[in-house]
């Protein structure tokens, strides 16, 4: 557009030169006799162009036209320059911008991953004892214990864990003591006693012990193998069986019970 009208400038500029073009010198000097001619034509006066002036002066604005041309070139490619730098400015703008979106993808998925990770670890149910959770353990145990004694597994199962017994040894202890591997004995009946305790308040006013609840029993019966026994290194049939008993047989028979009970 700027070249076109430059293009319609020099078209006046022509025109304009024509219009107005000085007069020849020859022309200048002569006298006119206003009286000698007919009065239409007195004002009239032929003017001659000096081809010269108009030439120089048209090669003047083709130079101009010529000047403005190469700069309306030079600045248009220096504005095509520009928006091709700005389009790949913004392309690696783009392109970085993906490559960190897709670094914070990778990060978040491998975050989640390893949340979901924990998670999970943290739903698995705890191994308690022998590679058992306690709801495994508590299902083992009470397979052997019957009578008054049924069903109490789980009670078994958590004082062990807790006093850091044995729950085989425990158990096979009780049923040994007690006969609840079929039928209870009085003293668990009457006394909620599972270990043989002795102790007070005695139950039915002799020497051994009675407890309140069965549970209260159990508990009071591993609490006396941790304090009296284990604390004291003393934590296999064998090294009970001095102290625990008089029979000479009793660590041989405790251990039956632990066999089986870890068989069932």
């Amino acid at each position: 557009m700027k070249i076109e009208r430059l293009g319609v400038c020099l078209s006046v500029l022509v025109v304009t030169v024509l219009a107005f073009a000085p007069i020849s010198k020859n022309e200048e000097n002569k006298t006119i006799d206003l009286y000698s001619q007919p009065k239409e034509i007195s004002y009239k006066q032929e003017r001659s162009v000096d081809l010269t002036i108009v030439k120089n002066m048209i090669d003047d604005g083709i130079n101009i036209l010529k000047a403005n041309t190469k700069k309306y070139v030079k600045k248009q490619e220096l504005k095509k320059e520009e928006k091709k730098e700005k389009k790949e400015e913004k392309k690696k703008e783009e392109k970085t911008t993906t490559v960190s979106k897709t670094t914070e993808t990778k990060k978040e998925v491998s975050t989640k991953a390893v949340e979901k990770k924990v998670e999970v670890k943290k739903q698995e149910p705890k191994k308690v004892f022998d590679n058992m959770t306690m709801e495994q353990l508590t299902a083992k145990l009470n397979k052997s214990l019957k009578s008054t004694l049924s069903n109490k597994g789980n009670i078994f199962a958590k004082y062990s864990i807790q006093y850091g017994v044995d729950p085989y040894l425990a158990t096979a202890i009780a049923l040994h003591e007690t006969g609840c591997a079929w039928n209870c004995s009085n003293l668990v009946k009457q006394c909620n006693n599972v270990g043989g305790q002795k102790g007070s308040p005695g139950c039915g006013g002799g020497s051994y012990k009675s407890f309140k609840t069965l549970d209260a029993g159990i508990e009071g019966f591993i609490s006396n193998l941790y304090y009296n026994y284990y604390k004291q290194g003393l934590n296999t049939p064998e090294k009970m069986n001095s102290k625990y008993a008089a029979s000479t047989s009793w660590a041989t028979q405790v251990n039956n019970y632990i066999k089986s009970i870890k068989s069932k």
